[in-house]
């Protein structure tokens, strides 16, 4: 199962993506197999060199009992710190942000995100992407 994060193409050109390991606690790992997430306005930030996604909100699990969670806490990303130096290095440059992509489980069921180093669109690029893909929607249509 997989989650996406649809508007952040939309919004944005990526030039990079990372998958990192997610740290979940309570009942947040029954409410991501629920698909119980909601992308609106999430974004990653460094903080004493560490990176965390922020925002994302995990919806709480209707039958938890005393380890529920907060919805919209910080959750820390695992990252090798050789990947977090270079991420870190590029967001210091003007225009560039990192945006979950989206959560999926492993081979070995372990939450996963992906995370797309990205800058943002103008108006007239968005446009441009919408008119591509109309255009390739009604070549599929008149291909077959």
């Amino acid at each position: 199962m997989e989650l996406r994060n649809r508007s952040a193409f939309h919004e944005y050109f990526f030039e990079t993506t990372y998958v990192a390991g997610i740290v979940l606690v309570g009942t947040e790992v029954k409410s991501l197999r629920a698909g119980k997430v909601s992308f609106n306005d999430a974004y990653c930030q460094f903080h004493k060199g560490e990176l965390y996604v922020k925002n994302l909100h995990i919806s709480d699990y209707a039958f938890g009992t005393t380890q529920r969670h907060e919805p919209t806490q910080e959750r820390k990303l695992l990252l090798k710190k050789k990947e977090l130096r270079k991420l870190e290095a590029k967001i210091k440059e003007k225009g560039y942000t990192i945006v979950p992509l989206k959560i999926f489980f492993n081979d070995r069921n372990l939450a996963k995100i992906e995370i797309g180093l990205g800058k943002g669109k103008k108006l007239y690029d968005k446009r441009e992407t919408i008119k591509k893909r109309d255009v390739e929607r009604d070549l599929k249509r008149y291909v077959k």
